[in-house]
This record gives C-alpha cells, structure tokens and sequence, in this order.
C-alpha cells in the first residue's frame, strides 16, 4: 500500500520560513522516482512548485525560484521543501506526489504526469 505523509505545514508570518516533509511508505525503489510539491490555493488550479528528479535535476516554478530549495533524504526515504520569504501568495494546500517513470527535465512539475499523491499539509502565509 503506497503512502505519501506530508508534515511541516502551519501559519505563518509573512517573511517567515517553513520545512515541509513528505514520508514515502510503501513504494519499492521510491529511490528512482522523480518527487514532487504543487500546492492549490482556494479558488485556484493546483500550480507544480518543485521537482527532484531520480538523477538529482531540481526544477521549480519561477514564483518560487531562488526562494524554496526542494530536497530527498535517499535513505529515510523523504522528500523536502524548505521555503523561504514566505509571501500570502504562497497561501495552500501543499501536496507530494512521485512518479516512476519521470518525464524529461522541461520546467516545474505538471500534475498530470504523477501517479501517487499524498493528501497535503495547509501553508498559511498573513
């Protein structure tokens, strides 16, 4: 049974910084696969954030380039997302998803391409 767990999300101040963490259970050779952050605030279409794919390319969106470092721990099997300069427009339900058969390195993260998904963690940035 796969299993993505996302923990680290909370309120905070516009400014601030928070780690999300993404647990992987369940996926044999989850080493291999490309990860994943999107986030969806209200009323909004969920948006790819940041990828790491197998071979260690980290792509991102260009609203939070140079702002959030996303990052894998191979041997607890957990994927990251520090962020930084938090805005309110950083506002959502932030979500890991992994996918084994990665797409091409070409921009951040596309929804449509990840087959196993977590249920989200809330950021909230005021």
């Amino acid at each position: 049974h796969v299993q993505l767990v996302e923990s680290g999300g909370e309120s905070v101040q516009a400014g601030g910084s928070l780690r999300l963490s993404c647990q992987v259970l369940g996926l044999i050779g989850s080493n291999s696969y490309c990860m994943a952050w999107f986030r969806q605030a209200p009323g909004k279409e969920r948006e790819g954030v940041s990828v790491v794919h197998s071979g260690g390319t980290m792509e991102y969106a260009a609203s939070v380039q140079g702002r959030f470092v996303i990052s894998r721990d191979l041997g607890k099997e957990i994927l990251y997302l520090q962020m930084n300069s938090l805005t309110p427009e950083d506002t959502g339900l932030y979500t890991c998803a992994a996918e084994p058969f990665c797409p091409i390195p070409s921009g951040p993260p596309k929804a449509k391409d990840y087959r196993y998904w977590g249920q989200g963690t809330q950021v909230t940035v005021s």
